[in-house]
This record gives C-alpha cells, sequence and structure tokens, in this order.
C-alpha cells in the first residue's frame, strides 16, 4: 500500500530531467498526495516537469539554482515554507557518476565536481530543511547514497568517496537531530533502469532496477511507517549483493 502524503509537503531535488529518477520520486510523492517543491540547476527542465505535474493534478512549485551552493539550498526551502507553510520531507536526489576511470587520471577539478555534486548539495539542502523540519515538530530526510559504497567498482573511485560521504553525513545528522524528530536514512540504488542507463550499459547481466522499486523505497523511509528508523542506508538492488 503507497503510503499517504495528503498535508505534508515534499522537497525533492535533482528533478530536471525526464524520465530520471528524481522525475520519477517526485511523482511518487504527488501521486501520494503530497504537495511539491521540485529543486534543480536545470531551469528549462525543471519548468518543463512543473508544468507537467501541474496537468496532472499535483501542488507543485520550482526552485531552480545550483544546489552546491548554500543560497540555492536555502531559497528551496523558503519556497515551500512561503508557498506551503512548511516543510516535512526531503528527498537529496541531486548528484551522480560524473567520473568514469582510473583514479590516477581524477583531474583535482573533476574530483572537486564530483564531490560537489553528491556531497554539497546534500549537506546544504539538509542544513537549509533540517530548521523547517524541526518547526513541524519532525520530518524526514531521505539521501542518495550507491550499492558501489557497499560493493565497490573499478574505475569510480572519485564517485565511491562522494557517495561513501554521503552515507556517513546520513549516519551523523541521523544522530544528532534524533530528538528534534528529524530522521534521516539514505537508499543505496544499484542499477536503475533509465532511458541513459540501458543506452549505455547494453552488456548482457546487468540486473536491473525498476524506477517504482526505488520510488517505493523512498516513500516507505520517508512515512509514518518508518518512525523508528533512522541513520539507515537502504540498498536497493534487486539482490545484486
Amino acid at each position: 500500500m503507497v503510503p499517504d502524503f495528503r498535508g505534508k509537503v515534499a522537497l525533492i531535488t535533482g528533478v530536471g530531467r525526464v524520465g530520471q529518477i528524481g522525475h520519477a520520486v517526485a511523482r511518487g510523492f504527488g501521486q501520494a498526495g503530497a504537495k511539491l517543491v521540485i529543486a534543480d540547476v536545470n531551469a528549462a527542465g525543471l519548468a518543463d516537469r512543473t508544468r507537467e505535474f501541474a496537468a496532472e493534478g499535483f501542488d507543485v512549485r520550482p526552485s531552480a539554482g545550483d544546489l552546491t551552493t548554500p543560497e540555492a539550498a536555502r531559497q528551496a526551502v523558503a519556497i515551500a515554507t512561503a508557498q506551503f507553510g512548511g516543510l516535512d520531507v526531503v528527498v537529496n536526489v541531486a548528484g551522480g557518476l560524473l567520473n568514469y576511470g582510473s583514479a590516477l587520471e581524477l583531474t583535482p577539478d573533476k574530483l572537486d565536481r564530483e564531490l560537489a555534486v553528491n556531497v554539497k548539495t546534500t549537506f546544504y539542502v539538509s542544513q537549509a530543511a533540517i530548521p523547517a523540519l524541526r518547526a513541524r515538530g519532525g520530518g524526514a530526510i531521505v539521501n542518495f547514497a550507491s550499492a558501489a559504497v557497499l560493493k565497490p567498482q573499478s574505475q569510480m573511485a572519485g564517485y565511491i568517496a562522494a557517495k561513501s560521504a554521503v552515507a556517513g553525513l546520513t549516519r551523523a545528522l541521523a544522530l544528532e537531530f534524533r530528538d528534534d524528530a528529524v530522521r534521516v536514512n539514505a537508499v543505496a540504488p544499484g542499477t536503475m533502469r533509465t532511458a541513459d542507463n540501458v543506452a549505455q550499459m547494453k552488456a548482457a547481466g546487468v540486473r536491473w532496477v525498476a524506477l517504482e522499486d526505488l520510488v517505493n523505497a523512498v516513500l516507505f523511509l520517508a512515512s509514518d511507517d518508518a518512525r523508528a528508523i533512522s541513520g539507515e542506508v537502504l540498498p536497493v538492488t534487486g539482490g545484486d549483493v
């Protein structure tokens, strides 16, 4: 059974591109009744997603900006509180694998960018959101780590370092704000069946994870059904462990 988020306000990051994880997660919360604030650096894509979700009947507001900066993170939270009166759920989807190749070839600027889009986005959005969640008597944050943290792969050192930091940040925030009833968890997705991934990974033997299954895991961790769960990193891999 899908959790009921009617009366709740959810901020979802990384929602600019159609068919990708953030797009699917935002739709899942909208279908569950949540009011949505969607954030992304891709202003044009974000505007398209806003129109799309509004046409589906969702109450949605966009927040365009570079979430590797605290200003953009604060803007997204401010829109939630100004437009909807508060914030109950944050899902930090923004991030991704930027560099695939030998660690010996990972330049400082590429490493900095890999860390920024995965760690800074998660940190700054969470930092901005926690006071708003606390003001509502508590809430839930769901971060995005990766199955590569649990089962490392070659040629992905920068990405694994970044997502390992997200897993550690998840546990640290969960401990620091547990007395404020702010729960912080993460999902660790396996290989997601998105159009981009299917096009890039045509080799046999890939164990795909459906977007719907990942969305259901996120909805669960954000819901009251998971009220006793915090500081955990949940693998969503289809058994590929």
